[in-house]
């Protein structure tokens, strides 16, 4: 059974299911960047997107389906507040049923070169998203969250109203 996007949303402006695993993950993403509603983001943006995307798809691939391959749903949709986004998988749930906090690893006097190589993606995602929320319904992983925009891009004519 494929994921569903969340029956909440009005019709989304891209849905994309695909395999969650890194060169898909790669794949898909080069396609959501090239489509709307991404497409006509000003380059910051379109940059804030590609960051938080990758960082929450590559979590689901690593993570939620460490022991092998599933499916994961994007589903994309610009409204005034944003790019509203909904991630949902059938992989491994959150541990204790919550999205992690987020805490940066280390100190303020921690040394550069004692800080660990990974560690700082929830701190990212939660940095630049608003509204995120997750939720485990029917053996499903259901993140949602909006991407703050700052306006249309230089090849967007005007906001979508």
């Amino acid at each position: 059974m494929l994921p569903a996007p969340d029956p909440d949303l009005r019709t989304p402006d891209l849905h994309l299911v695909f395999q969650a695993d890194p060169m898909s993950v790669q794949r898909s993403l080069r396609q959501m960047l090239g489509q709307a509603p991404l497409a006509g983001l000003s380059a910051e943006d379109l940059g804030m997107a590609e960051l938080v995307l990758a960082e929450v798809l590559n979590n689901v691939a690593e993570h939620a389906y460490s022991d092998g391959g599933g499916t994961v749903s994007v589903s994309l949709e610009r409204d005034q507040a944003g790019i509203r986004c909904q991630i949902v998988d059938q992989g491994r749930a959150m541990p204790g049923g919550t999205l992690p906090q987020g805490l940066l690893p280390g100190g303020p006097g921690t040394a550069l070169e004692d800080l660990p190589e990974g560690g700082f993606g929830w701190h990212l995602i939660r940095s630049l998203c608003a509204d995120l929320a997750y939720a485990r319904v029917d053996g499903q992983n259901r993140l949602g969250f909006v991407l703050p925009t700052n306006g249309p891009g230089p090849s967007d004519h005007g906001a979508r109203t």
